[in-house]
């Protein structure tokens, strides 16, 4: 086009066009705000009751039973349909009242459709009610940020991701200054109930509320949030009443596309292998789902590594008449071996490349790093509770910190605090490189846990594994299989003798499968000297360049590409199942808010199964809390939940692991999960890992 017959800038940007096409609202916004989640039958009633099922056992913490005394002897309620005969329930559902909700912890998929559910339950049994969200996460209770919450505002977020519409932030009600606030802005709203979205903490914290303000009148209802997926309730008997919480699908789905688009380029370009981090600070249900979706090479499952046990270190151990308590247990090095065969057995099969799936947490379950978390964890609360200062900023650069753990390892430093810090700790964490003694040395989070995510966990373990490839390769282990036929090809071309020189270079050139270079040829020279010593050439110059070559194919060029997926799911738009899911909870929290509950944590039961089987409880939350220790203090706290090795989920995965492997020739067994949806026939309806567990 001619410069002259441009269209200016102006008219551009006002032209019809170009206005639909960059509107910030597209049309696929426009049809996700307008889809309309399902709502179990239950909600379909008139009005709800609650119905105790005192079947459901738990067992307490005498902790809890003295200082959540008014909401202890909760029972577990299910959602059930109000009759002419619920007279006082009735009124009491209808009636007028004002709502709080407050986003507390990282984002997860769906929150802004627990609102939805809130609000239109809340409208629907008295228009005249009112719904209040407050600003950035529970600082927003304490400073008296909120917004009402109105039906444009609601209709602009139905089934989108994200915390936007009232944004979300970490601060912790732990304190009775806190708690007065909380009180304070409660009663300036007139609050009947205030509603906590959020995970582990954030729900302990709606107990601690539901607690301190129940002597107002004002209720606290908790609703498990979480990507991780380690919020999951089951019963002392084993009856499972929340199989996972909201956001987990959708993060894993959203991980699990991205994974599956390398695992095409890893089989198209054949020459990275794509080291995929993906987030789970404690439990590696992330990793496990996402394993599922794409059936990646390797998944390390953080779980499974804490109980491993080196068989041949026992074996050794005891023909020497002894015991080596350091098999059980794995290791950082013994790990990096594990990656480094799964590798060197894809190698073998002409696959120098592949994916692999490691979950932010697993350093957790290697028993010498996670000796040092809790040694270092220690130290640093007691250091801020000692000197009443902050460790992080009294020390804050790598040389400083290292300095005083010397210091303390010597005992001139803090000299009341325990001495759990020994010389021989000193000596084993100066051996880590000095970015993961850094990462070690972390600044905790808000609740004492260390942070996962400032580690880069990958670089660690890969950083060993390509330090041990090297010695595997300089022993002519670590081989790149040549394909037979392709070798063949190559020999007749150049008029050679293939089985002569195949069974002088190829250590299994009888056997069916990839070709590989015998141990014993690891150079040019070696390969010379082995050829000329089955007179197949007269001397160094007679090597044919074709067998030069394939020699040169067989030697691995190991490079890896690090990826890290966390923020990414977490800001997804919701999968189907997490918009029916969180509109459900939004629901069953105005339901056991609408009948005087309070102390309860919303739950949809029977999430395993379809849709139609669907039930929503009221779960106590002083039940699920135990002691554990934070910022070097035993605190209440509900207990996370982590991948059970026994259940069917790891165990059909640890099962395809060899086949996922593929270390073999042929294709690989990569699965496509296919983009986030929210409608089709072909979205599935539920994590995988939940439909293998529901198998009996």
């Amino acid at each position: 086009m001619e410069h002259s017959s441009r269209i200016d800038i102006k008219t551009l940007l006002n032209h019809a066009k170009t206005a639909s096409v960059i509107a910030d609202i597209n049309r696929e916004a426009i049809e996700r705000r307008a889809f309309a989640p399902k709502k179990c039958q239950v909600f379909s009633e008139g009005f709800t009751v609650l119905e105790d099922q005192p079947q459901y056992r738990f067992s307490q913490d005498r902790e809890a039973e003295k200082v959540l005394a008014d909401i202890i002897d909760n029972h577990v309620q299910k959602i059930v349909p109000g009759t002419p005969e619920h007279s006082t329930e009735q009124e009491r559902y209808f009636k007028r009242r004002n709502i709080g909700i407050v986003f507390s912890g990282g984002p997860a998929p769906g929150g802004h459709n627990v609102i939805s559910g809130i609000f239109d339950a809340a409208k629907k049994a008295n228009p005249a009610s009112r719904v209040y969200g407050f600003i950035l996460g529970p600082a927003g209770i304490l400073e008296r940020s909120y917004v009402e919450i109105t039906e444009s505002l609601v209709d602009a977020y139905r089934n989108m991701g994200g915390f936007n519409m009232i944004k979300t932030g970490r601060t912790k009600i732990d304190l009775k200054k806190k708690m007065d606030l909380s009180r304070a802005t409660c009663k300036a709203l007139e609050l009947d109930a205030l509603v906590i979205v959020g995970g582990d903490d954030s729900n302990t914290n709606a107990a601690f509320l539901a607690q301190e303000l129940k002597v107002d009148g004002i209720q606290v209802i908790g609703v498990p949030k979480t990507i991780d997926g380690d919020i999951r309730v089951s019963t002392e008997d084993g009856d499972v009443l929340c199989s996972t919480s909201f956001g987990f699908h959708t993060a894993a789905r959203a991980f699990a596309q991205n994974i599956s688009n390398l695992c095409t380029d890893a089989s198209s370009d054949i020459k990275y292998w794509h080291v995929c981090k993906v987030m789970g600070r404690v439990a590696s249900h992330l990793a496990l789902e996402t394993a599922l979706q794409t059936h990646a090479n390797l998944t390390l499952i953080g779980e499974d590594l804490a109980d491993y046990v080196d068989q041949e270190r026992l074996k050794a151990a005891q023909e020497r008449g002894e015991i080596d308590y350091t098999a059980y247990g794995m290791t950082l090095r013994h790990l990096s071996r594990l990656i480094c065969e799964t590798i060197v057995k894809r190698a073998a099969s002409g696959k120098n490349y592949g994916v692999m799936i490691i979950p932010e947490g697993v350093l957790e379950f290697i028993n010498e790093i996670q000796i040092f978390i809790i040694k270092l964890s220690t130290i640093i609360a007691e250091f801020n509770n000692v000197h009443d200062l902050d460790f992080h900023a009294s020390f804050p650069n790598l040389d400083a910190r290292l300095d005083y753990l010397r210091r303390l390892s010597r005992g001139i430093s803090d000299r009341a605090a325990s001495p759990i810090w020994n010389l021989r700790d000193d000596e084993l964490f100066n051996d880590l490189p000095a970015f993961f003694q850094e990462g070690l040395l972390v600044e905790r989070d808000t609740h004492g846990n260390f942070q996962f995510s400032q580690v880069k966990t990958e670089k660690i373990l890969m950083d060993m594994a390509m330090d041990y490839l090297e010695i595997l390769r300089e022993k002519g282990i670590y081989k790149v299989g040549i394909n037979r036929r392709s070798y063949e090809s190559l020999m007749a071309m150049d008029g050679l003798d293939a089985e002569g020189f195949g069974r002088a270079i190829f250590k299994n050139y009888d056997q069916d499968g990839y070709l590989l270079v015998k141990e014993t040829i690891i150079s040019l020279k070696t390969l010379t000297q082995t050829v000329m010593n089955a007179g197949l050439i007269d001397d160094e110059k007679d090597l044919p360049g074709s067998v030069v070559d394939l020699f040169k194919k067989s030697v691995p060029k190991f490079s890896i590409q690090t990826h890290f997926y966390g923020y990414d799911g977490r800001g997804s738009d919701p999968t189907k199942f997490d918009c029916n899911y969180t509109y459900n909870l939004g629901l069953t929290a105005f339901s056991l808010i609408a009948n005087g509950a309070t102390g309860q944590m919303a739950v949809i039961k029977n999430l395993e199964h379809k849709f139609c089987k669907w039930e929503p409880l009221g779960i106590p939350i002083s039940s699920l809390m135990h002691l554990e220790e934070r910022k070097g203090k035993l605190a209440l706290v509900i207990e996370k939940s982590i991948v059970d090795v026994e259940s069917n989920a790891f165990r059909v995965v640890k099962a395809l692991r060899e086949k996922w492997l593929a270390a073999e020739p042929g294709d690989d067994c990569y699965r496509r999960p296919g983009p986030v949806r929210f409608t089709g026939s072909s979205e599935e309806d539920r994590p995988i890992t939940l439909m293998l567990n529901s198998i009996h």
